[in-house]
């Protein structure tokens, strides 16, 4: 079973990794053996994250660039390929919230920011580097959605629009892709501590609100989404595609909202 989670001798491509969760994917997939190209927009970031993938024992390849300009993707994964020899998993994670409000109040400007980073620029990635993986007849494909992707979720309506196009994608590319071998899943975390999700915390009140919500009675750790990134990214999971791999502490496990959850605890009740 250890082999079938090494990625020795395999090459990863991670989109959004100079920070929070790209970042600790990217780690986590060189720690684990693969040779990693790290993109995003923020090249002083990525120069950090590729000093402590070399103190790994082995090289990044850092590509500065923005996946939503025309013609980006397709560079990122040529040049992928000529430094790797090859591709084998791709980690579509770029992605932002941009502006938080009621649906009315959100701008035309508003979604399509957020949508061409978080839906357009993924199914480009996938444009581009699909033809790479299904000549060679394997690869992993994984792409980030999010809980918000899978429920309503007020104040951002837009992201989650993004993210539930995003698990469409995913479940489609999967069917249409399985038959050349390459498998594609995606990953929806719930609240986890990062940059993106830093302004929620600072509203009064709405951080303590959210961790009640959620049963494991905390915000997730970028490094507990690294380890199902892994798992999706290797060989244990070779008969696992088109599924979408919650990592929310329980968030989307229950109905009914915060109360109920304190009434666990109390053990049977009656409601008539």
């Amino acid at each position: 079973m250890t082999n079938s989670f090494d990625l020795t001798g395999r090459v990863a491509l991670v989109t959004g990794a100079s920070r929070g969760i790209g970042r600790a994917v990217a780690l986590g997939l060189t720690a684990a053996g693969a040779r990693t190209a790290i993109t995003a927009r923020s090249g002083r970031d990525l120069a950090a994250l590729a000093r402590e993938i070399t103190a790994l024992g082995t090289q990044a390849l850092v590509l500065e660039a923005d996946i939503t300009s025309p013609g980006t993707p397709e560079r990122i994964v040529a040049e992928t390929v000529a430094w790797g020899g090859g591709l084998d998993i791709v980690v579509n994670n770029a992605g932002a919230i941009g502006a938080a409000g009621p649906f009315l109040a959100l701008t035309q400007e508003d979604w399509q920011e957020t949508v061409d980073l978080n839906f357009h620029a993924t199914a480009a990635v996938c444009r581009a580097a699909g033809p790479v993986l299904s000549a060679q007849g394997k690869g992993s494909v994984i792409n980030m959605a999010s809980v918000a992707g899978i429920n309503g979720v007020p104040m951002i309506s837009h992201y989650a629009v993004s993210k539930a196009a995003m698990i469409s994608l995913t479940r489609t590319l999967a069917t249409e892709w399985a038959t050349d071998g390459v498998r594609v899943n995606a990953l929806a975390p719930g609240w986890i501590t990062t940059d993106l999700t830093e302004p929620f915390t600072v509203v009064e009140g709405l951080a303590d609100t959210l961790t009640h919500s959620v049963p494991a009675r905390r915000w997730g750790t970028v490094e507990d989404v690294t380890g199902p990134a892994v798992f999706l990214a290797c060989d244990a999971s070779q008969f696992i595609t088109g599924q979408v791999l919650v990592v929310d502490g329980g968030l989307s496990a229950y109905e009914g909202g915060p109360g109920l959850v304190d009434l666990v605890p109390v053990g049977r009740i009656s409601l008539r």
